[in-house]
């Protein structure tokens, strides 16, 4: 190989290879190339593998989780992937030193990726990114077949389940009830709402209501909802337990099966509940026929309908709660209440004699609190099963509903027929832009401005010789580039061996011996002197001058069209998005409260919250146990959908001139906030009181467990240290006691400086605790020994030695002397000491030099 071939592959594979990067970073959306090339290094280099490694679920770096990945890409896992298992068969190592590797893979991927396009038009990108969908699809067929996740266990730590300063409370997952967490997290957080729920008592009758009614149905759980709720306000916990409330709210749904229902239905009733508890209650306290419910002021509107029906018009009246909203087919939210909103053929409304069947709705009153709900599910007929929809769809954090009011129709039918009509127009101009930028009869188009350039090129070109085949040398190769044994593959691809030109007998003898090497990136590549761009072979000065000035200025042409119908089609986007934008139709502000999210498929899921904490102007996450702070971009990520399995289908709006839906409560004394267990009634407040205490009173469990576990470690190291010491000290002793019996007077001397230094004064350390019955008896042992040198006959200097040291060994009087406490220092200041060390060195410099 030579080094031109050589630099050529480096730069082929350098160039594919940045190609892939670019690929990652453009279906990912991740820029680090650290990252993307971590990721193309552990996929071996297959573009499938890499894009689902970057975009796995909690996958921060390629690094993280790396065995939890390969461990479920294998064929056993439940969550292999199939779609990616033919274009695994054709990875190759593109780690190693192979070149010839290196040169098959780039290869092989060029190939592949060109047929691909070649068959179907679909670029590498485009099936990379369906790749990952299909991939994301499978993953959750998969999660479908494994058993349901674990009920959240509590941490034997109580400290980590205690609250942080007033951050807001957590609700504990008791069991595939997250959808619980987020309906109420986002309805707590209505502070009208929760004052209604903690004020509410029961009716003073409530003994003579049926027994099935009021111990099944809406008074348990509205005490349980009260007890709830104040928890949440004032508990000292991280999170709290809602186990009694949601067991009353399943047991309703619970058929013969003991299949539970959908999770909307699980919102309408316990809306519908709440409504049941309040209206007993109103109907209690006062005598009017229609008592006031405050959950139906609270979240129920009116609209009317207006239609014809076979002909005959009829206006009707109704109320309703939670809006529903047809996700698919719709880019935003706007879209949606539009097609709510109509129904049928609008021009049947406005003609006496129509046989056609049509109704508006108008908002005749809108509820403080307006709910969305997102249908983004729908029964397959084809699979006979519920799928989601996955669609992207915006909505804003302020919604302005002036548009669908019934007191604006009138301007409201005007501009809709303005803005179909210029939708209808900016449908011509946009099938006339595409005719300029898609220019073509057969299967491929271009654009007719690049059409035209690419004629003018040609015109302009001018040939090098007659025939394209003239000035090829079949036997040498055009440069040193170009080895040699190129040559017979190219002949074989531009013909047989009769339609080349003539070569000697030695020369044909030479090419047929050689190896027919395969070099796909040399055998194919054009050499360099042959002439780019074909060129007309006769053409007059006349002609060309005439052609270049008609292509030029149809260029020109061409380019002013496009350029006008982009921006009349700008115009026009513009025009309909400020329709509604005038001061008459931005009078009914409502500004985002809550966002539900699901996440997951249509029988599988998770479920959490966003809402917007209206004091603080920021948006908070709650997701089960864990509540933190958020961004209207994180919300958007996962709420409009379009990519990931995670989208919105519950938008919670409130109107944003009802200040009182947020605002918190005075003291009417002092004026003061009202903040925590303050907020709450006698009862609730004295019942979070007592859950308290309990919470106190396992932190001091815990904390005189672990006292009672340092205690026990203590002793243990100190039995430990005596057992330690009560062996040392039998070994000097033993010892000092042959010292002794030496008789010599320096040997002697040693062995009671090791008796008085180390081992009487560690005596009352051993004797302090009268239960170690084996510290006692070595003490023993060490007296008699010495004692036994009494009767037995010695010089008189070692009996005197001896005299004078057992009565130090015998005393029993010794007591644990303690350490004192070290000597109190005046404390002085800088200025002080430096004013004391001026004063010496003074001194000092007054002695005189003899000392004295």
């Amino acid at each position: 190989m030579t080094v031109e071939q050589n630099v050529l592959q480096q730069s082929a594979a350098q160039k594919h290879q940045q190609t892939f990067l670019n690929q990652l970073r453009e279906i990912t959306g991740i820029n680090d190339t650290q990252i993307l090339q971590q990721a193309l290094k552990d996929s071996n280099g297959n573009l499938e593998l890499a894009v689902a490694f970057l975009t796995a679920k909690n996958a921060k770096t390629p690094q993280q989780e790396e065995t939890t990945y390969y461990q479920t890409a294998l064929p056993g896992n439940d969550r292999y992937i199939s779609v990616g298992s033919q274009a695994d068969t054709n990875v190759i190592d593109l780690t190693g030193d192979d070149k010839d590797d290196l040169q098959r893979a780039i290869a092989l991927s060029l190939a592949e990726s060109n047929r691909a396009f070649r068959e179907t038009g679909i670029t590498d990108e485009e099936q990379a990114i369906s790749r990952v969908l299909e991939a994301s699809i499978a993953e959750n067929k998969a999660c479908l077949k494994r058993t349901p996740t674990e009920v959240w266990r509590d941490s034997r730590n109580p400290y980590d389940r205690k609250r942080q300063d007033k951050a807001p409370v957590g609700l504990k997952n008791v069991g595939n009830t997250c959808w619980f967490s987020a309906v109420i997290q986002s309805l707590f957080n209505l502070l009208e709402f929760r004052r209604l729920v903690l004020n509410y008592k029961p009716p003073s009758n409530a003994q003579d209501l049926p027994r099935n009614q009021k111990e099944h149905r809406n008074l348990p759980f509205m005490r349980e909802l009260r007890y709830l709720f104040a928890l949440l306000v004032g508990t000292k916990r991280k999170y709290v337990d809602p186990s009694r409330a949601v067991e009353i709210l399943k047991d309703a749904f619970k058929s013969n099966d003991s299949q539970q229902q959908d999770v909307s239905e699980f919102t309408h009733k316990l809306l519908d509940w709440l409504e049941d508890a309040f209206q007993m209650k109103a109907e209690e306290e006062t005598d009017e026929e229609k008592p006031k419910n405050p959950m139906v002021e609270l979240f129920y509107g009116r609209f009317l309908a207006v239609g014809v029906l076979e002909g005959k018009k009829f206006e009707n009246t109704e109320m309703f709660g939670q809006y529903p909203l047809q996700v698919n087919g719709f880019k935003d939210l706007h879209e949606c209440l539009e097609a709510a909103m109509i129904e049928g053929e609008i021009e049947s409304l406005h003609s006496e004699n129509s046989g056609k069947s049509g109704q508006e709705h108008w908002f005749t009153e809108l509820p403080p609190v307006l709910t969305f709900e997102l249908s983004r599910f729908e029964f397959n007929q084809a699979l006979g099963r519920p799928e989601k929809i996955h669609n992207k769809l915006e909505f804003p954090q302020v919604l302005y509903l002036d548009r669908y009011m019934h007191r604006n129709r009138e301007i409201t039918r005007i501009k809709r027929e303005e803005i179909k009509r210029l939708k209808d127009y900016l449908t011509v101009l946009q099938q006339r832009l595409e005719r300029y930028l898609s220019y073509g009869s057969g299967p491929k188009r271009f654009p007719l401005v690049d059409v035209l350039q690419y004629a003018l090129e040609f015109a302009s070109s001018k040939p090098v010789c007659t025939s394209p085949v003239d000035d090829i040398d079949a036997s040498s190769p055009p440069t040193s580039s170009v080895p040699s044994q190129t040559l017979p593959s190219t002949a074989e691809q531009q013909g047989t061996p009769s339609e080349l030109p003539s070569t000697s007998p030695a020369s044909v003898a030479a090419i047929s011996s050689r190896s027919v090497i395969h070099k796909p990136f040399t055998q194919s590549r054009i050499p360099p002197d042959l002439p780019m761009h074909p060129a007309p072979r006769h053409i007059t000065e006349e002609e060309l001058s005439v052609l270049e000035s008609c292509l030029h200025r149809w260029r020109t042409e061409i380019e002013n069209d496009t350029r006008d119908l982009q921006e009349s089609i700008s115009r026009i986007h513009r025009t309909i998005e400020l329709m509604y934008s005038d001061k008459s139709m931005i009078q009914v502000p409502y500004r985002l409260h809550a966002v539900l999210v699901h996440e997951g498929q249509a029988n599988a899921g998770h479920y959490w919250a966003y809402i917007f904490d209206h004091h603080e102007s920021r948006w908070m996450k709650y997701n089960d146990i864990a509540v933190t702070k958020s961004s209207w971009e994180e919300l958007v990520r996962d709420s409009f959908g379009g990519y990931r399995n995670a989208s919105a289908y519950c938008l919670m709006y409130i109107n944003d001139k009802a200040q009182f839906l947020i605002q918190e409560e005075f003291n009417k004394e002092t004026g003061q906030a009202l903040v925590g267990i303050e907020t709450l009634p006698p009862d609730l407040r004295d019942f979070v009181e007592e859950d308290n205490q309990r919470f106190e009173k396992e932190l001091e469990e815990w904390d005189a467990q672990l006292a009672q576990k340092a205690l026990q470690e203590k002793l243990l190291a100190s039995q430990k240290l005596r057992e330690s010491e009560s062996s040392v000290t039998t070994k000097l002793n033993e010892q000092a006691a042959e010292l002794f019996e030496s008789g010599e007077d320096r040997e002697v001397n040693n062995g009671l400086i090791i008796m008085n230094d180390f081992i009487v004064p560690f005596l009352p350390l051993l004797l302090v605790d009268e239960m170690e019955e084996k510290d006692i008896l070595a003490v023993e042992d060490m007296r008699n020994r010495w004692c036994s040198y009494l009767g037995q006959e010695m010089e008189s200097n070692l009996q005197e030695k001896l005299t004078d040291f057992l009565p130090k060994l015998l005393d029993c009087s010794m007591e644990i002397k303690g350490f004192h406490e070290p000597p109190k220092l005046p404390s002085y200041s800088t200025h002080e000491l430096c004013e004391r060390f001026a004063r010496i060195m003074l001194s000092l410099s007054r002695t005189p030099a003899d000392g004295r």
